[in-house]
């Protein structure tokens, strides 16, 4: 299957298998409850090397090989690791053990547990889980966002199933399709869908604002003077 890079999709090899990688709004939801999306999310971006690597593939459009080898290393939290294997196996209906590793059990306790690595380093594991829960509960398209929903409060929950829900009732679809949206492919939708929308992004907005204040401001002065 040929993934669509533009909506999130993703394919892997591992020189003996292909692993194809969607983040759905189905998949999303596998991942955990509403509030374990948000929470895996935030484990995914708060890694003390989120900056470092951020800013090397701003630069080179890509982890250079002596990066990673550097952040191949266990540099990466506990919980930025886990959180990674836990979205790319929510988005694969494939055992991706091979590529991300597993965590078993150890002999220290009842609850302990030993990471066996895979074949992926943790520098990729992180970096491809990212882009797909972003593109899963986010969206990437360039769309066309209104002043009146920019700036809302930061949701302590993602709940997949009000945008499954959406989507069957704006594009008039089954469920499964509905399923197999990701966010940025839903949003690339609604944006073919209502091309025109009414409103003013927050720029145009405050343009506006700033122009408005500035004719008050002489009208207000002119009639100080008289």
């Amino acid at each position: 299957m040929t993934p669509l890079k533009e909506i999130g999709e993703c394919l892997i090899s591992d020189g003996e298998n292909d692993y194809f990688f969607r983040p759905s709004f189905m998949n999303m939801a596998s991942i955990g409850s509403p509030e374990d999306i948000v929470t895996t999310f935030h484990e995914l971006h708060n890694d003390e090397l989120r900056q470092l690597l951020d800013r090397a593939t701003e630069a080179y459009n890509a982890v250079p090989d002596w990066l990673k080898k550097y952040v191949a290393r266990p540099q990466f939290s506990k919980p930025t690791i886990y959180a990674a294997m836990r979205v790319l196996a929510a988005c694969c209906d494939d055992d991706i053990t091979p590529l991300t590793g597993e965590l078993i059990p150890g002999k220290s306790g009842k609850w302990a547990f030993v990471y066996r690595p895979g074949k992926m380093n943790h520098a990729d594991m992180v970096l491809i889980a990212r882009s797909l829960i972003v593109h899963g509960i986010i969206g990437k398209a360039k769309v066309r966002q209104l002043q009146r929903h920019e700036g809302g409060q930061a949701s302590t929950e993602f709940n997949a199933f009000e945008y499954i829900n959406a989507a069957r009732n704006h594009f008039g679809i089954s469920r499964n399709e509905a399923e197999q949206l990701t966010m940025t492919e839903f949003q690339m939708l609604l944006a073919a869908k209502y091309p025109d929308q009414k409103g003013f992004t927050r720029e145009e907005y405050e343009t506006v604002a700033d122009d408005y204040l500035m004719r008050k401001a002489k009208k207000l002065t002119a009639t100080q003077s008289q």
